[in-house]
Parts: C-alpha cells; structure tokens; sequence
C-alpha cells in the first residue's frame, strides 16, 4: 500500500519554524531596506537572531530570499499605477505615481534594486508588470495635453534613478530631500503651470552639505 505521507517540502511547517521564517522575513525586509543587496545571509541571520544554518533550511540562497520579498514589494508599486489609471484627471494620477512610488523606494534601497536591477529572479518577471502601466500612464497624460509630448515612458526609470540617488545619498543628513528633487522634475514634465510649484522641506544647508560630500565619498 502506498504511503499517504506528503513529501517534507508539502508538509505544513512546524510552529517554531514558522515563526523562525517570519523573523527571517522581516529581518531581510529591514536589512535590505537599509543597506541593499550587498547585505549578506549572514548578516541577516544575525539580524533575525537566529543562526545561519536556519536561514539556508529556509531560503537556500540570496536570491530566494529576494524573490519571497520583493516580487509582493513590486505587486504593491503595480497597485499605486493602477490606482493612477483610475484618476479622473490623466496628470494628477501620473503626478500621483510618481511621488507615491518614489515614496516606496526612498526608503526602501532593496526595492530600488528590485526595481532597477537585473537577475534571474520573479522580481524581473514582476517588474515586467509595471511597464505597461507606466506606458498608459505617460499616453494619458500626453493624450490630455499636460505631459511634454517628447517624454518617452523609458524616460521614468531615469527619474527614477535620479531621485532615488538623492534619497540613497542625503538620507543621513536630510531623509526627505528627494521629495524637493521630484518636484523640480514635475514642474519640468508639465506642458504649462501658471506658477512654479512650491518646493516641499528645506534645501541643504552649509552645515548639512560636508556631511552630504562626506556621504557620498564613502560610498563611491
């Protein structure tokens, strides 16, 4: 008679490896926020306080981590376009998106990483959910007559990368200074305004700005 006992990898796990795989889980998502892809197992291990061979019976590697993070990370950001696309005025969604979704990745460095690198994880596959979005977005708005028509939606991720640079390299000295980048670049988007939009927070001061080089040194 065969056997009815399901494989091990079927099985419902254990009650304490169930929660030693949510402390892992959160230990990654705080990890990864802070200081990217480079962090290691390791120091996730000793982040979630457990030991490292727990991690491995878990994720055997980096990158099954990464998807079992990031691929629901990148669904959410696949959720603000879609909201986007419901607004009844095409540039606000847009504008919309923008500053949630730069939200999102300002304090989250492993998302902009999931957003903005390549691998051979779901997070890629994940990510190829976006670009439709953002390519209706750009339409709408360019279609209503309020986005520069010589805008390319390929031209978001460089937004993107660029203030995401400012978030990654002032968030010691000034953690919101991103959101004055983004909407510099807004206002450069639009087709008209009748008056700049005013600037949200404070610039760098001549205090904060050595720290900012200093910043920016180390980790070049």
């Amino acid at each position: 008679m065969a056997s009815t006992t399901p494989p091990a990898s079927d099985r419902p796990l254990r009650r304490d490896a169930e929660r030693n795989r949510l402390r892992i889980l959160q230990a990654a998502r705080e990890v990864f926020a802070d200081r990217g892809f480079d962090a290691t197992l390791d120091k996730i291990a000793a982040h979630a306080g457990v030991g490292v061979g727990t991690v491995y019976r878990r994720f055997p590697d980096k990158d099954t981590l990464i998807d079992a993070l990031f691929e629901e990370r990148i669904g959410e950001v696949a959720a603000v376009g879609q909201r986007a696309l419901s607004a009844s005025d095409p540039w606000e969604g847009l504008v919309d998106f923008l500053q949630q979704a730069s939200a999102m990745r300002a304090r989250d460095r492993g998302l902009r990483q999931a957003l903005l690198s390549r691998g051979a994880h779901k997070t890629e596959r994940a990510r190829e959910k976006l670009i439709p979005i953002v390519i209706e977005l750009v339409a709408r708005a360019q279609q209503a007559g309020a986005l520069r028509a010589d805008l390319d939606p390929l031209d978001l991720p460089l937004i993107d990368m660029m203030v995401s640079a400012v978030a990654d390299l002032t968030r010691e000295v000034s953690p919101e200074l991103w959101q004055r980048a983004l909407t510099i670049i807004i206002d450069g988007l639009a087709t008209t305004r009748q008056t700049p939009t005013p600037l949200p927070g404070k610039p760098l001061d001549r205090d904060q700005l050595p720290a900012f080089t200093v910043s920016k040194r180390g980790r070049s």
